[in-house]
């Protein structure tokens, strides 16, 4: 990037904006996998120690698929829509604080390059020469930290969310259903733990964190999901039959 290139050194934030945009999506996405691999075990292995009946396996463990799935969606649809809302909120108010308050405005913008390292002539020339190509996005990208060419879609949130959900629960959902009756349970219980291993993984890298801490994290926490549902199953079973 040019020194003293203003429309550069927006696009450079709005670069690094985006790609924080994308990590925060790919850590959303294993999260929802991860969410759709240890419910659905959960709920599958509860029911296998209660009765290895292939029917009633098929039917708790589509059930919570399903409604996972489609809770998933509907919340992800109400937090980002209401997140879309606020943004849009703050993007109004500040498109009508720039025509009412222009000056204001632009000395707002060059104080705020000023706090990232600039010299107040170099920062007073960016933020004039940026309100001259977009006043609006350079506010919104400095001074609120959003993008308005890059609003989350809540429609499209909504489905990633279902749609990763769904792919996690397929997993154990499978193991299950396909392995031989005597070893299924042993046989589900590896795959979600190494499924699980490999989310923890993932999450940390998108995150930014320390990547055994998640693994182990990740593990320990099916492994006592499945556990403790298995036992409340077979309890159930016991008591029942």
């Amino acid at each position: 990037m040019a020194q003293g290139d203003p429309v550069a050194f927006q696009t450079a934030e709005a670069q690094a904006g985006s790609h924080a945009h994308r990590l925060n999506s790919l850590r959303a996405a294993v999260l929802g996998a991860n969410d759709g691999i240890v419910s659905t075990a959960g709920i599958v292995i509860g029911v296998a120690g209660a009765t290895p009946d292939f029917a009633p396996i098929l039917v708790a463990g589509v059930a919570g698929l399903t409604a996972g799935a489609l809770s998933m969606a509907v919340g992800e649809y109400v937090s980002v829509s209401a997140q879309r809302d606020s943004e849009m909120a703050l993007l109004e108010k500040e498109r009508r604080e720039l025509e009412e308050m222009p000056e204001e405005e632009l000395a707002e913008l060059a104080g705020l390059y000023e706090e990232k390292g600039l010299t107040p002539e170099l920062a007073l020339e960016v933020a004039t020469q940026l309100h001259e190509h977009d006043a609006l996005a350079a506010h919104a990208e400095t001074e609120l930290g959003i993008d308005p060419n890059e609003l989350t879609s809540p429609t499209v949130a909504a489905i990633s969310s279902a749609i990763a959900f769904t792919v996690g629960s397929a997993l154990p959902l499978a193991a299950i259903l396909l392995a031989p009756a005597d070893i299924k349970i042993p046989v589900t219980a590896i795959g979600v733990l190494l499924a699980l291993a490999l989310t923890g993984y993932l999450s940390a890298r998108a995150g930014g964190t320390p990547v055994p801490r998640a693994m182990i994290r990740n593990v320990l926490g099916g492994f006592l999901a499945m556990g403790v549902t298995y036992w409340i199953g077979r309890l159930v079973g016991i008591s029942i039959g």
